[in-house]
């Protein structure tokens, strides 16, 4: 992907490589050989089993004390000895015309031998791995790029792993959920069935935007987006039993296309969503 400034980013390659597992050496080195991707700058992200995500109070300390104080506060909350993680944090902003008071932050945790293990994989295929991010930063990317000015913007997408909504408001990730529905679930062939998973979704996204609504009153949500699924009747039934407009994602309106264009194709959009968005991270001051 290329940025370019006061226009869509350009996608220029966007290419699948089946393996037999999430991450393996022989599909790496194929994607090196294939795409030369050894000349450019690559990222990977974790899937939904390898990292946790917590909210937490925000620590009083100073900047250089705030992963020590935010480590000690996790080490009741992960399902692993904290000494074994590695952490970053993630702040999230507070309303600027109240006044001072506490406020939150996101922690993302994952186990030392998950990261140890994606970057010994990436050296040995010879690619210079950049950022090991996770899906509801990479859904924040695409999000920010399509808010209204100070409005905020919900955004629903689905994988394997289930289904993600995220808010954000000024390019800031304030709300992240995960709702657990796969895209299989999704795209079930038994109308009944599939009914039953679209109800689970809309009574899920009720309760978050109505928690959203209480703890976050100063940011007043426009609209929800849905990613590109595929699921005959998922938009349809959302606008009817949401009370805020619903809309769907085609990636055309955020990404030049013109050189990748199997991706307006919407089953490749569906598939490269998050990857995409992972790609649309550049270099930012980290807390």
């Amino acid at each position: 992907m290329q940025r370019v400034r006061d226009a869509k980013a350009v996608v220029e390659v966007a290419a699948f490589y089946p393996a037999d597992s999430s991450f393996s050496l022989e599909a790496l080195e194929r994607v090196n050989k294939d795409q030369k991707a050894g000349s450019y700058r690559c990222g990977t992200m974790l899937s939904g089993g390898e990292y946790q995500m917590l909210t937490v109070d925000a620590p009083n300390v100073p900047h250089d004390e705030l992963k020590t104080a935010v480590r000690w506060r996790l080490k009741d909350m992960l399902d692993f000895h904290v000494d074994d993680a590695t952490i970053d944090v993630l702040d999230i902003p507070v309303d600027s015309a109240a006044a001072s008071r506490g406020h939150s932050m996101f922690a993302i945790a994952a186990r030392n031998t998950v990261i140890q293990a994606r970057q010994a994989l990436f050296s040995e295929a010879k690619l210079d791995l950049t950022v090991i991010d996770i899906p509801e930063m990479a859904q924040r990317n695409i999000s920010a790029l399509l808010e209204t000015e100070n409005r905020g913007l919900a955004m629903l997408s689905f994988d394997a792993d289930g289904g993600l909504l995220t808010i954000t408001y000024k390019g800031e990730l304030y709300l992240s959920r995960r709702i657990d529905v796969t895209l299989e679930h999704l795209l079930e062939q038994d109308s009944m069935r599939q009914q039953i998973h679209f109800d689970k979704i809309t009574l899920e996204l009720q309760r978050s935007l109505d928690h959203f609504d209480r703890q976050f009153s100063f940011v007043n949500v426009l609209k929800l987006l849905l990613a590109p699924t595929g699921a005959e009747g998922l938009h349809e039934h959302l606008t009817g039993n949401l009370y805020m407009p619903v809309e769907a994602i085609d990636l055309g309106d955020v990404f030049d296309l013109s050189k990748a264009p199997e991706l307006l194709d919407v089953a490749q959009q569906r598939r490269f969503f998050l990857p995409l968005g992972a790609a649309l991270r550049h270099e930012e001051v980290r807390l």
